[in-house]
């Protein structure tokens, strides 16, 4: 995981449950990134395919942003391919 010293001086002071949200927050936003950087797209170009604005995708990739299901399910399926996953034998539908 990326990391900086201000976000380790963050960790050391919330609780468990925070540390964990926001270890996942920032691991989601380093995999979209790395997702994008493979296929040599900008954070424009993943804009532009959402249909968003270049703030809003910053904000998505600075790992601090709280992205709900929905918009992690229309990220994947822009990229196609999952970027939240649960194990097999835990999922109702086939993910794409």
């Amino acid at each position: 995981m990326r990391t900086n010293k201000i976000m380790d001086e963050i960790r050391s002071t919330i609780s468990p449950e925070m540390k964990m949200q926001m270890e996942l927050s920032v691991a989601i936003a380093n995999y979209i990134y790395d997702i994008l950087e493979e296929r040599g797209m900008s954070q424009k170009d993943f804009a532009r395919l959402m249909g968003k604005s270049e703030n809003e995708v910053s904000r998505w990739l600075s790992g601090t942003h709280n992205l709900t299901i929905a918009t992690l399910c229309k990220i994947g399926a822009a990229l196609g391919q999952p970027i939240v996953s649960v194990p097999e034998s835990h999922r109702a539908v086939e993910m794409v």
